[in-house]
């Protein structure tokens, strides 16, 4: 098998997720998947500060669920990063979601289920069409929260939101 069968890269969002095929399964660039999620401009100071704040409040160190495999980087070279298969994707957009107070999560919801409608409505086949569609959806809540912002007179979205008592919280264990 060539490296090109077992290295890909996907769209999300109009954004790269590099992934690499690990024993036969897909493994995903973590800091890709937050980089598309939280239009971080800088996800591996996301990723770094997640997984520091999940320890000491939790006590889990999330990059036990991580495998750290050589992905193309943007210099071209190979470089290792933290990869997780798609169970422990959804593991770690789950800790996203809890940090996120209710405006994001609503913002969030509502450009998912707009894209969803979209595709449903529309038909949509093919990933330029679905790559529109996405870009729709996300135009949609993005749209949404800035004339909320305006309305407010301020971010909604800021350091702070995300949750301090994770008491009723589901951990993610091994």
């Amino acid at each position: 098998m060539k490296k090109s069968d077992t290295t890909k890269i996907v769209l999300f969002k109009n954004k790269q997720v590099r992934k690499t095929l690990y024993n036969n399964e897909w493994y995903f660039s973590v800091i890709d998947i937050i980089e598309v999620l939280t239009d971080s401009n800088k996800p591996r100071d996301y990723w770094y500060a997640m997984k520091t704040r999940v320890k000491l409040e939790d006590g889990i160190e999330l990059s036990t669920i991580c495998r750290q495999l050589k992905l193309l980087a943007p210099d071209g070279k190979m470089r290792e990063t933290d990869c997780a298969n798609t169970e422990d994707v959804f593991r770690i957009v789950q800790y996203l979601r809890d940090h996120m107070d209710d405006f994001e999560l609503i913002f969030n919801m509502l450009g998912e289920k707009a894209t969803t409608e979209i595709h449903r409505t529309e038909n949509s086949k093919g990933v330029p069409k679905l790559k529109a569609d996405a870009k729709a959806g996300g135009n949609i809540a993005g749209g949404a929260r800035k004339k909320l912002e305006k309305r407010l007179g301020r971010s909604i979205v800021t350091k702070k939101n995300f949750l301090k008592n994770t008491e009723g919280l589901k951990k993610i264990t091994n």
